[in-house]
């Protein structure tokens, strides 16, 4: 089963970003009692003048092979994320939504 975390990145530093990516991984890991895949979808290493529309494309891309779309805190305050949610929906991918 593969999965895919949208997270808000704005203003936050690589290690919050860690930092929440690992809570979501446990909290799909506990309900899925299962093996998963982790889409990595965090882009550390993205050209230094991407604009957002570049990394929003590209989790689309990740997203289209995703089972499922995991939305961290927030997500709903994010334009990316609320692109990322519409597109889980409409296509048919299971969404999650983080409880904390």
């Amino acid at each position: 089963m593969k999965v895919f975390i949208s997270q808000p990145m704005r203003d936050k530093t690589d290690e919050q970003i860690k930092s929440e990516r690992e809570k979501a991984i446990k909290a799909i890991r506990e309900k899925h009692n299962e093996e998963v895949e982790i889409i990595d979808s965090f882009f550390e290493n993205a050209p230094h003048n991407a604009k957002p529309l570049w990394f929003l494309g590209k989790s689309l891309e990740l997203l289209a092979d995703a089972d499922i779309a995991y939305f961290c805190k927030d997500w709903d305050k994010y334009r990316g994320c609320k692109i990322e949610h519409t597109c889980a929906e409409e296509y048919g991918i299971e969404v999650m939504e983080s409880e904390v």
